[in-house]
């Protein structure tokens, strides 16, 4: 079974946090036409792409994935197989959005409702990553400029903020989601400067920006 063409609405004439939830709703109706069976077979996909875009970087931020996002458990168990020290997101004191180190799958647990799993252990703001050498986010979509669609919370804008200077950061999404289509930033939205697709690793216009 093949996925039908993902079209990106033209939004540039509408209010930036509408079009926003409108390319949203796009996307995220494009993902879940993913069979079990499709997102099986693209299980561990992205894992050569995610090692060669982090390469010899000690430290990396990734995420857990959830539902119908590019899956990230096979791209996490070869992180830590080369030894890599690795923050996933958790819930922190009060339920702030927070970082936690992965100490294996195992070590992984559903901590609230809607959430996908994360590690035990204490819980580090977003300080924690001017350490870290290479940040590995999810999106719904990022443009050839480097503009990216996030899921409408803020968090990873937050925390981007706050990443070294010299950290690498890419954003994992499938190949239909790196578009040449509009879409809108504010000013509390960061560019990615990479794009990891099972493809391989692309570079966007805010990597020589």
């Amino acid at each position: 079974m093949s996925l039908p063409t993902l079209s990106f609405p033209d939004v540039s004439g509408i209010e930036i946090e509408e079009a926003k939830q409108l390319l949203r709703t796009v996307v995220r109706e494009h993902r879940q036409q993913r069979s079990r069976k499709m997102l099986d077979k693209l299980a561990d996909a992205w894992t050569q792409p995610v090692l060669d875009f982090v390469g010899d970087r000690q430290t990396v931020a990734c995420y857990v994935s959830w539902k119908f996002e590019p899956s990230s458990l096979a791209v996490i168990a070869a992180l830590q197989a080369q030894g890599k020290t690795l923050l996933l997101p958790k819930l922190g004191p009060k339920l702030t959005r927070s970082w936690g180190y992965y100490q294996g799958e195992e070590d992984l647990t559903q901590m609230a409702p809607g959430r996908p799993p994360e590690p035990s252990g204490a819980a580090y703001g977003n300080e924690i990553l001017a350490e870290v050498d290479a940040l590995v986010i999810p999106a719904l979509a990022v443009s050839q400029r480097g503009e990216r669609l996030g899921q409408g919370g803020g968090w990873y804008d937050r925390a981007l903020k706050k990443a070294a200077p010299d950290a690498l950061v890419g954003a994992m999404i499938y190949p239909e989601e790196f578009t040449d289509a509009y879409i809108p930033q504010n000013e509390l939205d960061v560019r990615v400067p990479f794009v990891i697709t099972p493809d391989g690793v692309s570079s966007t216009a805010a990597a020589t920006a």
